[in-house]
């Protein structure tokens, strides 16, 4: 009996103190806010109209994701594991045959051969800070901009795309691929039971679970800005735009057997390639492209140009090249600089804007609350985060506080604006103001077009033979262990991705089944086939997309 309360979750089973449940008597289940406030939608913030944007007074969304950034102390929730560098990024002037600033008045684009310091941070999502650099996650490519009128930060994946639309499900997308908090083991079950829960993931978990999950090195890895930004030129007109970083070294993954074969001999395999890399002179290079669209919602595509489970088709929206990314100093101290840096999607500069992406809506929330929870409210004092320019502000005091980033002639008495005693004035505008317009009811909903199936089943066909095997093998050993329901949820959303994907991993999971295969691990993981030979030259070489 006591064994079937603790499986029913009883309140001490759950960690309840006494042995009581919180509310509502034994057994109730309902989801509520640490306030008690029950939650009659979990899956959607408060935004004006279904496409955004989002609204300030979000409470439950606020809470949710503001307890999630403090989740771990120092370690990053996620992105832990990492590996950075110094350099530079250098301007075409051009966004394809046109000249910028027919789109955006940023200053780092205007100039051909302008170069603005730049500090990248590679790194995985879900892992922990001394983990395998082998393991299967996406991983995080994060480029810092000194530019001329304060810091830019773009931060994304190498995947181009993600999981989750809305910014309500990311604590629970990362609590479902962490650890059991029980074992402390990630577990496959836990993993797709999420999973089949959320359709508009099969785009990034087929993605994930191909050799793109485990990129050979960070030098060959791709980069995206994943969100839709905006673009705003010297008119305050706007355009959506998406950011891409394309490695001129080639793009190189790995099969889960090579994976395992370099985690056999070395876990720091792709922080050492980097760091040696650019020691011995061999600096890695990116190019930045952009997708440019108008500012609609875009009726005639079938998906909403801002949900960041899709990619914009290229032939309909080309990459243009807009400047090249050069990396070619080390770090100095690990934690002073690539610990230490902090990122945030709300860090633009003047020519840059956001979108409604209700996942960027909740990111930029999200990060610089968390770097003031990790790092401390004065992190920007910090040299690896510091704007290379002129900082004023009246901000005061707080943990760590160590200068007053005062004005050269400010009135040190006055740390408050408007004033006519010395105090800082507001600067002048650069150009007109873009003033989007926002009409709709504000409403818990997800988004009218969602198409959760169709791009998913395109990127399996468009797979090698190499990369769907690779992709087959390591969903099936993952689903093997899970529960029954689980498995037929999830063969139900592959066959309606592509009826072949559906299939095979069917056949998969009937034949672990048969031969009772129950063996998982992380995300993927496998034991290594005996008598695979490695690789003269470890990884297989990948078209970009």
């Amino acid at each position: 009996m006591e064994d079937q309360n603790k499986k029913a979750g009883n309140g001490k089973a759950n960690g309840q103190p006494n042995g009581h449940a919180q509310q509502g008597g034994e057994g109730d289940q309902t989801l509520t806010t640490r306030q008690g406030h029950p939650i009659t939608n979990n899956q959607s913030m408060r935004t004006v109209g279904n496409r955004g944007p989002a609204t300030l007074e979000n409470y439950q969304f606020i809470e949710k994701i503001t307890h999630f950034d403090r989740e771990r102390i120092p370690e990053r929730v996620v992105h832990a594991r990492g590996a950075g560098a110094h350099g530079y990024f250098e301007a075409y002037g051009m966004v394809g045959d046109e000249p910028i600033a027919k789109y955006t008045r940023a200053r780092l684009f205007q100039e051909k051969g302008k170069r603005t310091p730049v500090f990248v941070r590679f790194s995985s999502v879900i892992h922990g800070g001394h983990s395998p650099e082998t393991l299967r996650d996406p991983r995080g490519f994060a480029v810092k901009f000194y530019t001329e009128e304060g810091n830019w930060d773009l931060v994304g994946n190498n995947l181009k795309v993600f999981f989750i639309r809305d910014a309500m499900k990311f604590p629970d997308l990362v609590h479902a691929f962490k650890p059991d908090p029980v074992t402390n083991i990630q577990d496959g079950q836990r993993i797709f039971d999420f999973i089949s829960h959320t359709p508009e993931a099969m785009h990034m978990i087929t993605f994930l679970f191909s050799p793109w999950g485990i990129p050979a090195n960070y030098r060959q890895m791709q980069g995206s800005g994943v969100n839709t930004y905006k673009w705003v030129n010297a008119d305050g007109q706007g355009v959506l735009v998406k950011y891409h970083w394309e490695p001129k070294q080639g793009i190189k993954n790995l099969t889960q057997i090579e994976a395992e074969q370099i985690q056999g001999k070395n876990f720091n395999h792709a922080t050492q390639d980097l760091y040696e890399a650019i020691e011995r002179g061999d600096y890695p290079e990116w190019e930045l492209l952009v997708q440019i669209m108008s500012d609609e919602e875009h009726p005639e595509l079938d998906f909403d140009p801002l949900d960041d489970t899709k990619l914009w088709p290229e032939d309909q929206f080309p990459w243009m090249p807009v400047g090249r990314m050069v990396l070619d100093r080390n770090p100095v101290n690990y934690f002073a600089e690539v610990e230490q840096v902090a990122f945030g999607t709300g860090v633009l500069v003047d020519g840059l804007d956001f979108s409604n992406d209700k996942m960027l809506q909740g990111r930029t929330l999200s990060y610089s609350d968390t770097q003031r929870y990790r790092v401390g409210p004065n992190y920007l004092q910090l040299p690896i985060n510091r704007p290379k320019t002129h900082v004023a502000t009246n901000q005061r005091d707080g943990q760590m506080a160590y200068y007053v980033d005062a004005g050269p002639a400010q009135n040190p008495h006055v740390n408050y604006e408007p004033s006519m005693l010395g105090g800082l004035q507001e600067a002048p505008r650069s150009g007109a103001d873009h003033t989007p317009y926002v009409q709709g009811h504000v409403v818990r909903q997800k988004i009218d077009r969602t198409n959760d199936f169709k791009q998913a089943g395109e990127r399996y066909r468009m797979f090698e033979d190499w990369e769907r095997d690779d992709l087959i093998f390591n969903l099936v050993n993952t689903l093997a262990p899970a529960d029954r329901r689980i498995q037929d949820r999830m063969v139900e959303l592959f066959t309606q991705c592509d009826e072949d994907y559906g299939r095979r991993v069917r056949e998969g999971l009937e034949q672990a089944r048969a031969n009772n295969q129950q063996t998982s691990g992380p995300i993927g993981a496998t034991s290594a086939n005996e008598g695979v030979k490695e690789a003269e030259e470890t990884g297989h070489p990948a078209k970009p997309y």
